[in-house]
């Protein structure tokens, strides 16, 4: 189980176990040669967001009555790194889809919002009074490019450009490849957090035109501290693409970015709205293993030195 974050949402992360209903509620099914087949009831109710990972089945049952319980339910990859589908309940609040809807419609508030971001990215201040969209594009492109020279100095590597080709894929240098792979997984925790609010991932204010702009946008806030430096530690990684991966999934940093995110979002969207700020030091619950039973969350579990 994942902490409680603002708007009390509290997520859940599933992945190899079967979900059904019984007489006495919604359980998780694990079966292990060691322990055999263990049931762990669900709390249902207290749910706002269950994340169905990998060697996860469910009954319909199951399904209805997460909807009843007004439990938002994601399809995602593995730790969440991507997000495939949603479904929303009819009880889900839509007071963020209308602050962003009326925000996104109208001009003055969609550049308000964009400068923010800016300034979330790169500190308060940073852009000159009555800055348009166009500049605000040539300043952040000026930032990014700033961050890719400081980057490649630090690690040597001589000259870097940021290239992303699916049609070349394996022509790409070794940062471009961390780079697009970690990008990829932060996408897929950022949507799972606009869905989770019930705001729309395809109205964007700096991307458009696209079912996930929304999407990018939120992501960009972060790029600059976790997955630019990330990419650029892996420049000599033989595999870069899996090893950015594991980074964001074993290291459960992607779960612990939720409540930013959701607070981040909040903010932006309506400034003078009470909003929960997350505890930084706040810890995950633990985590559950059909071998070993409770294991410590928040912790790298990876074998080895």
């Amino acid at each position: 189980m994942l902490p409680r974050v603002a708007d009390s949402l509290s997520f859940l992360y599933l992945d190899i176990v079967r979900i059904h209903q019984d007489d006495t509620g919604v359980c998780a099914e694990v079966t292990s040669e060691r322990r055999g087949t263990e049931t762990v009831y669900l709390p249902t109710a207290a749910l706002s967001c269950v994340l169905l990972g990998p060697g996860t089945s469910i009954t319909a049952r199951a399904l209805a009555t997460f909807a009843r319980h007004g439990t938002t339910v994601l399809i995602t990859g593995a730790g969440g790194v991507r997000c495939y589908a949603a479904t929303l309940p009819d009880s889900l609040t839509t007071t963020w889809l209308e602050h962003q809807t009326r925000a996104w419609a109208d001009d003055t508030r969609r550049l308000a919002v964009a400068t923010a971001m800016y300034e979330k990215r790169f500190g308060p201040g940073t852009v000159p009074a009555g800055a348009n969209f166009n500049q605000l594009r040539g300043f952040e492109g000026q930032r990014v490019k700033a961050l890719y020279q400081l980057l490649a100095r630090q690690y040597k590597i001589g000259r870097f450009r940021r290239a992303y080709d699916p049609d070349s894929w394996d022509t790409q240098d070794p940062v471009n490849l961390a780079l697009s792979s970690a990008n990829t997984c932060l996408y897929g925790i950022v949507h799972a957090a606009i869905l989770a609010l019930g705001c729309s991932p395809a109205l964007g204010f700096v991307h458009n035109g696209n079912q996930q702009a929304f999407v990018y946008d939120i992501a960009d806030l972060y790029k600059a501290d976790l997955t630019i430096p990330l990419a650029f530690s892996l420049h000599n990684s033989p595999d870069p693409e899996a090893a950015a991966r594991r980074s964001f999934r074993d290291g459960l940093r992607l779960f612990k970015l939720l409540p930013r995110i959701v607070t981040d979002i909040q903010t932006l969207l309506a400034p003078g709205h009470p909003t929960d700020i997350p505890d930084p030091e706040e810890q995950l619950v633990d985590l559950w293993d059909p071998t070993t039973g409770t294991v410590p969350g928040g912790t790298n579990h990876t074998p080895g030195p």
